[in-house]
């Protein structure tokens, strides 16, 4: 990026550094923290409404309804999170192409199982074999985006069940004696209620989601956790101008530190909007809040 960066073994340490990390691979490395902030904040709400649709299936008087949602939040949450991306990714990826097969290729008369491969026309491909890198880069990060939604919205979902159950019952019978109907009553009383009751759940939802961005790696993502591994590992003179010794230890270290910057910006959002949620509310919480008012 520099003038000076010509010659690597001409320069002190200072503009050896300042060479070596404005490296076409360490823009990379830059670029896959935004990866991780747009999974962030594409996937929150996304899971959120997974939940939310979960929770209100659980809760359904409908009996067939009532059990999907239910046995949403029980499989998913039942299995390990490593062992649902890995398949689900898979299963994903495959459930599309078989759809796209079924479409463009009705001609098609050789097996799409055969042992342990998956084949269908090349029309079917996702993406396709001639698209560019950048197709394929956004349709694996579409994938992972889809397998993380579903996963933390079964989470999302048992805290939202949790939360709506736990508005007081009272509240919902005072509703229906002034003339309002089911649907009025879910979305005027019990909906604006229960986000109190369930923001404690999401907050440490939304942590564990931080914490799980890594999993990107595993999904065959580019993203922080590889450029760290990738960039730290020990380099020679014969695959690069900047060769180094094992340091994968500080770029974990600088990981270590981002993630934490990221929690605490977390807790400091989180508990200010826990506040603005409790104002007014008959829980512990709103009580707090009304004795600091008047003390």
């Amino acid at each position: 990026m520099f003038p000076y960066c010509t010659d690597p073994d001409t320069l002190d340490t200072f503009r050896w550094f300042s060479c070596y990390l404005t490296t076409g691979v360490h823009m990379s490395f830059y670029l896959s923290f935004l990866k991780v902030l747009a999974l962030l904040a594409i996937t929150a709400p996304v899971a959120l409404g997974f939940g939310f649709l979960g929770a209100m299936a659980a809760r359904a008087q409908f009996a067939p309804l009532s059990l999907f949602g239910k046995g949403y939040i029980a499989v998913v949450r039942g299995v390990p999170d490593i062992a649902f991306f890995l398949f689900f990714v898979i299963a994903l990826d495959q459930a599309f192409e078989w759809s796209r097969h079924q479409i463009l290729c009705p001609d098609w008369t050789d097996p799409i199982r055969q042992g342990s491969d998956f084949l269908v026309c090349p029309q079917a491909k996702l993406p396709l074999g001639t698209a560019p890198e950048w197709m394929h880069e956004t349709y694996g990060f579409f994938l992972a985006v889809i397998t993380f939604a579903i996963v933390f919205g079964a989470f999302a979902a048992n805290v939202l069940f949790g939360a709506m159950r736990a508005v007081p019952h009272a509240q919902l019978e005072t509703a229906a004696a002034y003339g309002m109907s089911r649907r009025q009553t879910f979305w005027r009383i019990l909906v604006p209620q229960m986000w109190v009751y369930a923001l404690p759940g999401l907050s440490n939802l939304w942590m564990v989601l931080i914490k799980a961005t890594p999993l990107l790696f595993l999904l065959g993502i580019e993203d922080i956790v590889y450029w760290a591994r990738e960039l730290g590992g020990t380099k020679t003179s014969r695959f690069t101008d900047y060769p180094h010794g094992d340091w994968r230890m500080w770029y974990f270290l600088f990981l270590l530190v981002f993630y934490l910057a990221m929690t605490r910006i977390s807790e400091i959002v989180l508990e200010r909007l826990m506040r603005r949620l409790s104002h007014g509310q008959a829980t512990s919480g709103g009580e707090l809040l009304r004795k600091e008012t008047t003390a």
